[in-house]
């Protein structure tokens, strides 16, 4: 272990370049997010300026580690975004702050194949030259432990793995276990930690993921509802409150007691030497393209200016930070606007981006919104640009129903219905083609995104609306999918404007003629 620690101060990157890791896991569910929740925390309190990303398309997850981090959190995803956009993107957020946490996705080798890196969290440590600290459950092991280590370890050289931290460990007696195991078969590859069972410390879970982090409510007086979810903590029943006005879940106390849980149970010195180890590679030399103009500047035919209203609240919370800020760089000014509390779209809106969410656990009182609904409605007959996605698409059908069949009315501008079920319905990495000029761009665009939900389309009227994508899998399967009526579209797709940031200007410029043309009128 010594001999490995003497080689990394050997390897230490040049002072100015981006210093970090990549916080892996052997799978989902393995404790690697409250790990890397734990060194933020704990980093944090040591007056550190700290910058986290997620590896892959997750929404969720982010929330946590920007509350904790005290800073916007940004995806990083080798399928959906070419190399050189993703260093840019990196290296844009990394150059001002004393560390970066990568939380990855899934487990270190998944990503959107079984026979390649493409999305894994693998392939992004590997593009970001940061060495990988492995979260490994062990519950119920001991020397199995080192044996799946030992296989991580081994599976890519290429791969620098640079220590382990160990989750859910049982006692003082378990992790003596597990440090023998280690040192008997793998004593090169330091324990970076052994982190208690702490229910406290467990975070809910719902049909897509974790719980938000803005919908975690902190309140000691709360008990958990006995249908809750498995697990649920005290304090977080009130985790459905549709106001987004509540404290945070991450408040002071109890990112201070996620510090003090690090702080116990990890090295945290010697993880602090590991992410000062990597030299970032600027995507100048990366020899890959980039955007098509500066980071800071206006994109190659940027709208003049153009209000565009996006709807953001619990029910509409699924966005990514860098299709707002490429569409700020097409021209843009976003407002944002409530479909739960507001009663009509903000003055001056030329065009609307209702991104997804959880309509379906807020659907009586999206229903309830009347005045909202039709305002919307209304917008979009008059040609409005209004692009929505997934649970933004939910919201333009007549009617939602949930899992009990209960039928909630919603904006109605395709006729239709968005039915909830048990198990999710979709899944996985998706590359789509535009069918027609649109709000989007030209015929044939094509952007990459990603999609999970677990409602299906019923009684949709084909003859109300044209398809808006050819929609093609990982796996190379296409179909039509998607619906585009007027200057509306809207599928069940998550875009990530950065596969094409044309389409962000495209946007804009649509709402600036409609803009343009509702004067005239």
């Amino acid at each position: 272990m010594r001999a490995c620690r003497d080689q990394a101060a050997r390897d230490k990157g040049p002072v100015g370049k981006a210093r970090g890791l990549v916080v892996a896991g052997i799978r989902s569910g393995c404790g690697k997010t409250l790990a890397t929740l734990g060194l933020a925390a704990a980093f944090r309190e040591r007056g550190l300026r700290v910058q986290g990303f997620k590896v892959g398309p997750d929404f969720i997850d982010p929330t946590h580690l920007a509350a904790v981090s005290g800073r916007p959190v940004h995806n990083l995803d080798g399928w959906i975004l070419r190399r050189g956009v993703t260093l840019e993107l990196f290296h844009r957020y990394a150059r001002d702050t004393d560390v970066c946490l990568v939380e990855g996705v899934m487990g270190l080798f998944d990503g959107a194949s079984g026979s390649e890196e493409s999305g894994s969290t693998a392939q992004m440590a590997k593009w970001l030259g940061f060495p990988v600290v492995l979260v490994v459950d062990a519950r119920s092991q001991g020397r199995s432990a080192a044996a799946l280590v030992r296989g991580f370890h081994d599976f890519d050289p290429e791969l620098s793995l640079a220590g382990v931290i160990f989750s859910q460990v049982g006692g003082s007696s378990h992790e003596a276990l597990l440090r023998e195991a280690m040192s008997a078969y793998l004593p090169d590859l330091p324990c970076l930690g052994f982190l208690p069972r702490r229910p406290d410390m467990v975070l809910p879970s719902r049909h897509l993921g974790l719980f938000m982090a803005a919908d975690l409510v902190r309140s000691p007086a709360e008990k958990p509802s006995e249908d809750g979810p498995e697990g649920m903590p005290e304090g977080m029943a009130g985790a459905e409150n549709h106001s987004r006005e509540q404290t945070t879940f991450w408040d002071s106390r109890r990112r201070e007691s996620l510090a003090a849980w690090a702080e116990q149970g990890l090295d945290l010195e010697w993880i602090q030497r590991i992410s000062e180890q990597p030299v970032f590679t600027n995507p100048a030399s990366a020899g890959q393209a980039t955007e098509s103009a500066s980071p800071s500047g206006s994109l190659p035919g940027a709208a003049s200016g153009v209000t565009i209203g996006v709807a953001r609240d619990s029910a509409f919370c699924f966005y990514y930070q860098e299709n707002f800020r490429l569409l700020e760089r097409a021209g843009a000014r976003l407002v944002f606007f409530s479909p739960l509390a507001d009663e009509g779209l903000p003055e001056g809106v030329a065009g609307l981006y209702v991104g997804g969410g959880y309509p379906e656990i807020y659907s009586a009182a999206l229903a309830a919104n009347r005045p909202m609904r039709e305002a919307i409605r209304k917008a979009a007959l008059d040609g409005m640009p209004v692009y929505a996605e997934c649970g933004g698409m939910m919201y333009l059908l007549s009617e939602l129903e949930d899992v009990d069949g209960k039928r909630y009315s919603m904006v109605d501008f395709f006729p239709g219905r968005a039915k909830m079920h048990s198990r999710f319905q979709a899944l996985g990495y998706r590359k789509v083609e535009l069918l027609a000029d649109g709000v989007l761009g030209p015929v044939g665009t094509v952007l990459r995104g990603h999609e999970f939900h677990y409602s299906g389309l019923e009684e949709i009227s084909e003859s109300t609306y044209d398809p808006a994508f050819r929609v093609e899998d990982r796996r190379g399967r296409a179909n039509l999918a998607g619906f585009r009526r007027g200057n509306v579209v809207a599928s069940y797709v998550h875009l990530h404007f950065g596969s094409h940031p044309p389409a962000a200007v495209a946007f804009t410029r649509a709402c600036e003629r409609y803009a343009a043309n509702r004067i005239l009128r």
